[in-house]
């Protein structure tokens, strides 16, 4: 054998395991990238606490790491402000290799945006806003479908068809719930009202507490609210007015008291999502559920009502479930008597996206933002 066709066949041997080498080495690249846990972050408005809004977002976390075990990494940052800080966060969130972001509160959703923008390969999720991008999409749920229920209850429960009601602050979503649990409570009452007092705060235990005793003064004898704490159903418990809560089961918090409460359920929700991302057929969108969807439901009544009412209750439940009943069903007119909505029709989304009015039946007025 010559040195020439030695030398040229030692050549075409080392190329050969060099490509093979180079297609191992993408190869078991490639499975590392495959097993590399997808990095999900969570933005939270307010301490996670015990019960409220973002504690029904953080079981929805823990829900989705236990689903998906070492498939996913999941890290949160709670009690962040609304603005400058929600930016400064999402931004940090990026920068430590975060590939899906839920940040799921209405002040929020700017911020989202704008890191969303230069961050485009990174998916955001945002709750309760209503804008969305390319890689942004939004969620939310038809809460006033629980809301209505409640009225339906407090329309029962109240002896003098006079309901409290301490508010958040006026955005459509809160609006939305106020509405419709003053249609639902009319539903039962045509004569009865709800004293409306305005806290400007998602969650202030004081603030929350002092609405709840100054609307125990004017003489309600239910109450009804739409902050995250539990101060509501505290004070309420103390004096013995049934409570329809908010969120989370508050049961725990008012045992005697507490008649039912709207819960937001969205681990099932959140699972979804990853799925969607793991398998690459995430899109944009915004997607809204309610009591059929699962994104909500009924906590257990209150052990002390009457069998007919709870079958009462069941049956409206079923009627909006099997869409028979829509809570925003016309004819519907604002505290002024203007008609909002005509007899027959029903409420579109864009203006239940926009709602900024009162219903006839609420004593109280939407502050100027």
């Amino acid at each position: 054998m010559s040195h020439d066709f030695r030398r040229t066949h030692l050549n075409k041997t080392a190329r050969l395991l060099a490509g093979l080498a180079a297609l191992l080495g993408f190869a078991m690249a490639g499975k590392g990238q495959a097993a590399e846990p997808l990095k999900t972050c969570f933005l939270y408005s307010n301490p996670i606490g015990e019960s409220g809004w973002t504690y029904q977002h953080e079981l929805a976390r823990r829900e989705l790491a236990a689903a998906y075990g070492d498939k996913i990494s999941t890290k949160y940052v709670e009690n962040v402000a609304e603005g400058p800080d929600a930016e400064r966060v999402i931004r940090n969130f990026v920068q430590e290799g975060c590939k899906l972001i839920f940040t799921p509160s209405f002040g929020f959703m700017e911020p989202t945006l704008k890191v969303a923008r230069q961050a485009p390969r990174v998916i955001f999720m945002n709750a309760s806003g209503y804008k969305t991008a390319p890689n942004v999409g939004a969620y939310n749920g038809r809460y006033y479908e629980g809301r209505y229920l409640e009225g339906v209850l407090a329309g029962h429960v109240s002896k003098k068809g006079v309901v409290g009601y301490v508010g958040a602050f006026p955005i459509p979503e809160v609006l939305q719930g106020l509405n419709a649990f003053t249609l639902g409570l009319r539903s039962v009452n045509p004569n009865a009202q709800v004293k409306l007092i305005w806290v400007n705060a998602w969650y202030d235990p004081g603030k929350e507490r002092d609405a709840a005793n100054t609307l125990a003064t004017l003489g309600v004898d239910v109450l009804a609210y739409a902050t995250s704490g539990v101060a509501v159903v505290t004070a309420a418990e103390e004096k013995g007015i049934p409570t329809l809560g908010y969120y989370s089961d508050m049961s725990k918090f008012g045992p005697k008291t507490s008649q039912t409460s709207v819960l937001q359920t969205w681990g099932g929700y959140y699972i979804k999502v990853v799925d969607d991302v793991l398998a690459g057929r995430w899109k944009s969108a915004s997607v809204v559920g309610g009591l059929r969807e699962g994104m909500i439901k009924m906590a257990p009544l209150n052990g002390a009502l009457a069998p007919e009412l709870r079958e009462k209750f069941a049956a409206v439940e079923r009627d909006i479930v099997e869409g028979r009943l829509f809570p925003f069903a016309g004819p519907i007119y604002d505290q002024s008597g203007k008609q909002r909505v005509a007899a027959g029709k029903v409420m579109g989304n864009a203006d239940l996206d926009n709602m900024n009015y009162l219903v006839t039946g609420i004593d109280g007025s939407v502050p100027k933002r």
